[in-house]
């Protein structure tokens, strides 16, 4: 396999006043400008996605708003990481964090889905909710409603040799419990995995 150096990235910061401050990265000095803008564009989009959603969720005044993101991996020609927006409003009960994961598969140039990272017709929603289930059990957490199975495009994020899911705030479990997340080896989904795409590489 031939290597591949990490995407090089610095952090861009929005200030709209003291209590409003958003971080972001943005790839830079990629051999491939046109990757580099699509990939800098998204980011972008998104990080503004976020910050109209939470401005929109509440009739309040915003008391304070934090972006921060993490890359969860960069490595195999595979850039996944999160995007984070903490909102209080004035007067709630407590602050509301939604997440937004993006990973680009840079030999394909593209934004990937979950769906993009199994053969066809491989049934990935039950097998992946089978292995939730599991977890749930094992760990004990907590659950608003009895999980039945995760969306198609459930929200997901790659880390090394791992696949993570997860749930924003209240959809799944309590608040007091945090954005539930299930790391799941990609070994354990070896069978269905497409060799030559992100998961696949991660092997």
């Amino acid at each position: 396999m031939s290597f591949t150096f990490p995407v090089t990235t610095q952090t861009h910061t929005v200030q709209n006043t003291p209590q409003q401050i958003i971080y972001y990265p943005q790839a830079i000095q990629m051999h491939n400008p046109s990757l580099q803008f699509f990939i800098n564009q998204t980011i972008v989009h998104e990080t503004q996605q976020l910050i109209n959603k939470q401005a929109g969720s509440m009739p309040s005044t915003i008391e304070q708003m934090l972006g921060t993101y993490e890359l969860k991996n960069n490595q195999r020609d595979v850039l996944s990481l999160t995007l984070s927006n903490y909102v209080y409003f004035y007067h709630a009960a407590h602050g509301m964090t939604v997440v937004q994961p993006l990973t680009f598969d840079l030999k394909k140039g593209e934004l990937c889905q979950l769906k993009d990272l199994f053969k066809p017709n491989s049934d990935y929603v039950n097998v992946i909710s089978r292995h939730i289930k599991e977890q749930i059990k094992e760990r004990n957490i907590p659950v608003i409603e009895p999980f039945t199975t995760i969306s198609p495009n459930q929200f997901f994020y790659i880390a090394d040799k791992t696949l993570v899911i997860f749930f924003q705030l209240y959809d799944l479990a309590p608040y007091y419990y945090g954005l539930p997340m299930f790391p799941i080896s990609v070994y354990e989904l070896a069978n269905i995995v497409v060799e030559d795409e992100p998961l696949g590489r991660m092997m």
